[in-house]
């Protein structure tokens, strides 16, 4: 039997090296090649990138199955697992593996990570994750010695370093590339950058910088309503001009759409830009922590995450409204409105400042994310394998996904209409854009240097009947913070005019 006999750890190490690279690393060849020039150091570096990926993973796995044994042979084969999981997005997907996607697959809900679930996706696992790591763990090995073990050691380092120091003069084009090469390294890509995110969390979690005190609100009664989108891309709202009507109800009720471009591709980094005052690297107070300390009533409801810490009481998950408003449907974000006239009604404060973060947008399975009654556009497809759905039937579906938007939006204004004795204001802004197919990419999470128009490019969506808005060319989703302070007349010396949409 196989199994039964046992195989040089040397041997072992190498066949599991070569499985490695020819199992996972037909993306990162593919981008090499596509990248750089043609000619005869083309071919070096190819080769040169082959020798060392192979040299790499040996070293790797000869030193975690040499020094751990049994739980060096299932570490190794989880990240097979991992491997055959990384291969399944950056195929369907054209994803890179970087900090901020293992961020998103990190804080991913189990609703949201079902939906990526596919035939495809388990034979991908079964056939290059499992079925591997069976041999891997069965396999008996003839360890060796400590003497073979610092040879091989030797000669797997000396190989590396011969490759690296041989191709200085392609040094330049690697750093030029070396984000995108390192994210479809496997199993390198997402086990440094788990670290990567993992440290930027932890930066993350220091106290919050204090802003300066609000010193005064006027003194009129308001009710103002932001509206985070998830992955709205600009170029399918009709408010800015796409041929499909993707806006019948807003386009009703006298909205602005201005155009805006976001500041990050990812959740996380986009609702935090949202919320802050200006684009930094620390955290200071964000917009709801802000106003619920000059004395506004703010609550938030959500059926989304990525939030920076929110220090509100009136904090609902889409299961908490679920408990609250049962005979509400919670497959869906109009279960985000549920109670809010009757909120925002009962709020003896003058000032209410509400927080609604939709997932409607959010792929892949745009399909499912609003009610039957608003398949609009036909035929649709229920696949999450984007790259297998005609760009029509992805389109169609996505399209769908934004005509939900729109009738929430509408929704709520109809609700501040409903509310005489205070002042309205409702703003959408989405946190990032979306990819449909363009250029083989689908979703979001491509780095900013190298993200196309469709992930950045966000609508940002203004109704507010009695507060004029400036005529801009271009805002972003800084602008929400100081527009926020503007309609609640805050006086505050954090105030930017110019990065306000209201007119004074």
């Amino acid at each position: 039997m196989m199994f039964g006999k046992k195989i040089n750890l040397t041997l072992y190490c190498l066949v599991l090296s070569v499985y490695t690279v020819a199992a996972f690393h037909l993306p990162f060849f593919r981008y090499l090649i596509q990248h750089v020039d043609g000619g005869a150091n083309a071919a070096v570096l190819t080769i040169s990138a082959l020798i060392l990926l192979l040299a790499v993973d040996f070293l790797f796995y000869y030193l975690l199955v040499f020094l751990g044994r049994g739980v060096g042979k299932a570490l190794l084969a989880f990240t097979l697992l991992g491997n055959a999981a990384m291969l399944y997005f950056v195929n369907t997907y054209q994803v890179f593996i970087t900090d901020e996607m293992m961020g998103n697959a990190i804080n991913t809900q189990y609703s949201e990570a079902s939906s990526f679930f596919s035939l495809a996706f388990c034979l991908y696992l079964l056939l290059l994750g499992i079925l591997p790591g069976v041999y891997v763990l069965g396999r008996k090995v003839d360890y060796g010695t400590w003497k073979g073990f610092f040879s091989r050691v030797g000669v797997s380092l000396a190989l590396v370093l011969a490759v690296v120091f041989g191709n200085m003069k392609n040094w330049p084009w690697i750093d030029r590339h070396s984000t995108e090469l390192g994210a479809l390294v496997a199993p390198w890509s997402y086990i440094v950058n788990t670290i990567r995110y993992e440290q930027g969390v932890r930066a993350a979690k220091v106290e919050e910088l204090p802003l300066p005190d609000v010193t005064a609100l006027s003194p009129s009664r308001d009710v103002c309503v932001l509206m985070i989108g998830e992955s709205a891309r600009r170029d399918h709202f009709s408010l800015y001009g796409y041929e499909r009507e993707t806006n019948p109800y807003t386009v009703q009720d006298g909205v602005t759409a201005l155009p805006a471009d976001a500041s990050a591709t990812y959740t996380r980094a986009g609702v935090k830009a949202i919320l802050e005052y200006a684009d930094t690297p620390k955290l200071y107070e964000i917009l709801p922590n802000y106003l619920q300390r000059a004395g506004v009533d703010v609550s938030w409801r959500t059926s989304n995450w990525g939030e920076p810490p929110v220090h509100t009481e009136k904090y609902w998950h889409k299961k908490e409204l679920k408990e609250r408003f049962p005979q509400a449907d919670d497959r869906y974000d109009g279960i985000l409105l549920e109670g809010l006239r009757e909120d925002i009604l009962s709020s003896k404060a003058d000032k209410v400042f509400v927080v609604i973060h939709a997932y409607t947008n959010h792929g892949p399975s745009y399909f499912s994310n609003y009610p039957p009654e608003f398949e609009v556009f036909k035929p649709v497809n229920p696949s999450v394998e984007m790259a297998k759905v005609s760009q029509e039937e992805l389109f169609n579906a996505y399209d769908n996904s934004v005509v939900y938007t729109d009738y929430l939006i509408h929704q709520v204004i109809e609700v501040l209409q409903d509310i005489p004795d205070r002042r309205g204001c409702v703003l959408f802004v989405s946190d990032h854009g979306e990819s449909l197919g363009e250029n083989n990419l689908y979703m979001h999470g491509v780095p900013m240097a190298l993200a196309p128009r469709e992930q950045i490019e966000i609508p940002f969506v203004v109704w507010a009947p009695d507060q004029p808005v400036k005529p801009l060319e271009k805002v972003g989703q800084h602008h929400v913070f100081h527009s926020v302070l503007r309609f609640f007349g805050a006086e505050t010396p954090v105030f930017d005019e110019e990065m306000c949409i209201f007119a004074p």
